[in-house]
């Protein structure tokens, strides 16, 4: 086992053994990072991303937040599913099965699920990218500024290990200085046997990305360079 699971009086706590004896209910608390004077920086999305820094270890935190229409009802509670069945168990597991295959995936450090009668809460931690920045923010300094085919020859990766990533979109894609590509946020994906019919559906939500956030840009060589190298793989 590659983490350690733990009981404190904010709920349940998976947890890398590096961090056990570092980790209190205050780690879920706003404030208490402000207070020890960090600068609290946040990711756009669903649900709030900051990037935080603890004795030397680069944080991501997210809370789990409901999107659509149930949000109005509840902006941050799921039904209780048994904890195995949790949003944030079953991420932090799944990112780490994706880890030890060698699939470039940021590292799981800390998750917890904070029961409450029928309904849960939850928060995961990931260590920090280096010198990384999305696939968006990238195409956003010009077409030229994304490694086509390295996107393309990771997604296969991915695929052959039969990786569902149910929202495959240009800010789950990660380009560091190098051009090296990782992928993030594995909420309510999974691993299945690999086939067409899915891998193509991960594709095309992809490529609705770039159309959303890119109307009318020409890319469509870039694209099929893309592809190209994805086949290749």
């Amino acid at each position: 086992m590659t983490f350690q699971i733990l009981q404190q009086s904010g709920g349940t706590v998976l947890a890398v053994p590096e961090l056990v004896e570092h980790i209190t209910p205050s780690w879920f608390d706003l404030n208490w990072w402000q207070a020890r004077g960090q600068s609290v920086r946040s990711a756009p999305g669903r649900g709030e991303s900051y990037f935080l820094d603890y004795e030397g270890w680069p944080l991501v935190w997210r809370h789990y937040k409901r999107g659509g229409l149930v949000a109005r009802l509840s902006e941050d509670r799921y039904l209780w599913p048994g904890l195995t069945r949790t949003r944030a168990y079953r991420e932090f597991t799944l990112t780490e099965q994706l880890r030890q295959r060698g699939l470039p995936v940021p590292r799981p450090l800390l998750a917890r699920v904070q029961r409450c009668g029928l309904s849960y809460r939850a928060d995961l931690f990931t260590q920090r990218l280096p010198a990384v920045r999305s696939m968006a923010d990238a195409l956003a300094s010009g077409a030229e500024q994304v490694p086509w085919d390295e996107v393309g020859r990771t997604l296969a990766r991915f695929h052959r290990e039969g990786l569902d990533h149910v929202d495959l979109n240009l800010r789950n894609i990660l380009i560091d200085a190098q051009g090296r590509v990782f992928v993030i946020d594995f909420d309510r994906c999974r691993l299945r046997q690999p086939a067409v019919s899915w891998q193509q559906g991960n594709l095309r939500r992809l490529r609705r990305s770039l159309h959303k956030l890119f109307p009318g840009a020409e890319l469509d060589a870039e694209w099929q360079r893309l592809l190209a190298a994805y086949d290749r793989g």
